[in-house]
């Protein structure tokens, strides 16, 4: 009889009785109690974490920072009560305690009174940090802990994002008041250059005012100078001609006396001296012409000179917002010169006022002259013409008496303005070269304003100057720098779908362990009629198989239809199912043949190997050294990897990698079981008499 005929009358013997069909029943519904319920007790558990009783502490008072209400715990609650997660209880300190623990909350977040206070002080002096104060209680449930710290922690992010906004907004702010305030200065700077500028100018046409006057003082004092020599010698010369008179008149007198004896005596003396007269008053006459033409350029000059300095005075001393720092040494120049100009008026008013005594004393000058040559000429006659000699001689001498006393004031006039004249000469070339020296000052001045209002321009187009949306948007980046860019492949839309993998082989290889305590591993028939080995493993392995399939189909459908199991690839998934539930049935098939009754406790300490080993929860690199070593050795790791695969996506060598250990698995423990199918043909006495039986 062949392997297929013996398994189907395996499976018929189910069909005798309602004990049988309910066993087979039994063998079919099993694996759901493993996958189905399982997977459906924890399918989504974090979609109904709003359900979880939390307590919250609002306990912040609030604070105020540049002007504006802070009231962090109260936006966070808000932001709390508003989300989905955990089913958020406000109440007090006191309760919160007690209640995380006896268990009335699985555990609580508080708000101390000074959170806000604390985020506000980012803008003072001594900031400080917040502190977001959580309680939790693993007596009551250990995992609510671990989920809360993750909950906790995107809190605790936002807070803090939130009040780096803040700080970060009123640093911008700052940037853009530093930035007005910048141009502001540079602006004042330009108005200082600008007036520095003026300034210079002034204090150029200044220096250069004062070098025309040092000019026309230094004309002034020369020809001053020259009028007080002219005037010496026109003293000297006056005096002379006076004393010469006077002793003319003198001599005349007396010979008046003595005419006849005296003349005839006298003659050649009176010829020399009327000579000597005569040439005299030309040397006065030359003098004198001299004075009159110089007295009225003099007093010119020494007016334009003290107009000059009164102008630039008035305009830098007494009209200037900024006085001049050489004021004090102008007014003096001004007040020299102006005396200078008062002696030039009275030297002009003098021989102003005495115009027609000096043109008289220039006619009488020249008649005397004329008359003293022609006395000389008559010396010899001068008995004949004695009366009229004396009378024209006393005449004479009054007049250069009166001109010897006019010269000699005249002198000491010019004098007196020679003096002033160099005082002032000395004075405007002081000014003049302070003049200078303040235009030099005043031109580095110019070009240091200039540089400063270039540095504060230049400065101003480097501080930052952000507008409303240009503040926002660097501070949103700022208060949060990084972004998480996270893209999920292939991502499992819930919890089940994630240990799916997990459970719905953990749940074939019981259907396979249970069929086995049904159906026995070796074909009795088979063995008493002495069938081959392979066709008792095969006659022993198809009924479960079939089994099995049916297991899977169930198994698939409850999990796709009732629960929600989504897959990516449900045909591929099904098929290697079909491929699984062989192969861990022939692997069972095997531990019980061989062993016997032992094997069936083989068979669940297996599962419990693979179940540990397999990475089916946290990845098998987490676990101990042991678990990590047997991993490659047991073939539900590589299911668990493929189904992954198979039902959230990805690429399929795992799958195939998969399908080749299994059918390698499938093979061995046939050949296995054909083995001890051989072996199990002779009888020995412990099979007569087992050890233990279960």
């Amino acid at each position: 009889m062949r392997s297929p005929r013996l398994a189907a009358l395996e499976l018929r013997r189910f069909g005798r009785g309602k004990l049988p069909r309910a066993a087979l029943v039994a063998l079919l519904v099993l694996p759901l109690l493993y996958g189905a319920l399982y997977l459906w007790s924890f399918w989504d558990p974090y979609g109904r974490l709003d359900r979880i009783p939390v307590a919250l502490v609002n306990d912040d008072k609030g604070a105020t920072a540049d002007g504006k209400k802070l009231t962090a715990g109260d936006d966070i609650t808000k932001g709390l009560r508003e989300s989905d997660v955990f089913d958020w209880q406000e109440v007090s300190a006191a309760e919160a305690e007690k209640g995380v623990e006896n268990g009335t909350y699985y555990l609580s977040l508080t708000m101390p009174s000074d959170f806000s206070a604390r985020i506000a002080s980012s803008a003072g002096d001594s900031p400080e940090t917040g502190a977001l104060q959580v309680r939790t209680n693993d007596a009551n449930n250990y995992i609510v802990g671990q989920i809360s710290r993750t909950v906790f922690s995107e809190v605790r992010e936002a807070a803090s994002t939130k009040a780096s906004r803040s700080f970060l907004d009123r640093i911008f702010v700052s940037f853009s008041d530093i930035h007005g305030a910048t141009v502001k200065a540079a602006n004042g700077a330009d108005k200082l250059e600008g007036g520095i500028g003026k300034a210079e100018k002034g204090s150029k046409d200044l220096a250069d005012g004062l070098k025309d006057a040092k000019k026309g003082s230094g004309k002034l004092s020369t020809g001053l100078r020259k009028l007080n020599e002219g005037a010496g010698d026109l003293e000297s010369g006056s005096q002379q001609v006076a004393d010469g008179t006077q002793t003319l008149a003198d001599r005349v007198n007396g010979v008046d006396k003595k005419i006849g004896p005296f003349l005839q005596d006298n003659e050649k003396t009176i010829g020399d001296t009327a000579r000597l007269v005569a040439d005299t008053s030309g040397a006065i006459r030359n003098n004198l012409d001299d004075l009159v033409e110089r007295a009225p350029g003099a007093a010119k000059g020494a007016h334009a000179a003290s107009d000059v300095l009164a102008g630039i005075y008035k305009a830098r001393c007494e009209d200037a917002v900024l006085p001049d720092p050489s004021c004090s040494d102008l007014k003096k120049a001004k007040n020299s010169a102006a005396d200078v100009a008062t002696i030039a008026d009275d030297l002009n008013a003098l021989i102003a006022d005495h115009d027609g005594d000096l043109k008289k004393l220039d006619k009488n000058l020249a008649t005397l002259q004329k008359q003293s040559r022609a006395l000389a000429d008559r010396a010899p006659r001068l008995s004949e013409d004695l009366d009229d000699a004396v009378t024209r001689i006393n005449k004479l001498n009054q007049g250069a008496a009166k001109v010897a006393a006019g010269a000699k004031k005249l002198h000491s006039g010019l004098g007196t303005a020679r003096t002033g004249a160099a005082d002032l000469d000395t004075g405007v070339g002081q000014l003049k070269s302070g003049a200078y020296d303040l235009n030099g000052g005043i031109y580095k001045l110019v070009d240091g304003s200039g540089k400063l209002s270039d540095g504060l321009h230049d400065g101003a187009e480097k501080i930052p100057d952000y507008d409303k949306k240009a503040r926002d948007q660097r501070t949103e980046v700022m208060a949060d720098p990084v972004q998480l860019a996270s893209r999920d492949m292939h991502k499992a839309p819930n919890y089940g779908t994630g240990f799916a993998p997990y459970f719905i082989p953990l749940s074939l290889w019981v259907g396979a362990m249970v069929a086995y305590m049904l159906i026995a591993p070796m074909n009795r028939r088979a063995l008493a009629a002495g069938a081959s080995a392979w066709r008792i493993a095969l006659a022993g392995w198809l009924p479960v198989v079939a089994i099995g399939v049916l297991q899977t189909v169930a198994l698939m459908s409850v999990l796709h239809w009732a629960v929600g199991l989504q897959m990516v690839r449900a045909a591929g998934t099904v098929g290697f199912l079909f491929l699984v539930t062989a192969c861990f049935a022939t692997i069972v098939q095997w531990l019980n043949a061989r062993f016997g009754a032992a094997g069936r406790i083989l068979v669940l300490a297996l599962l419990m190997l693979q179940l540990t080993s397999a990475g089916g929860t946290y990845p098998v690199q987490t676990s101990p050294d042991f678990f990590n070593a047997l991993h490659p050795f047991l073939p539900m790791s590589y299911v668990v990897e493929a189904l992954r695969r198979l039902i959230t996506g990805g690429g399929l060598e795992p799958v195939w990698h998969a399908c080749v250990v299994l059918v390698a698995f499938t093979a061995a423990a046939l050949a296995l079981t054909a083995l001890s199918a051989r072996r199990r043909q002779v009888w020995t006495l412990d099979r007569l008499h087992p050890e233990l039986t279960l």
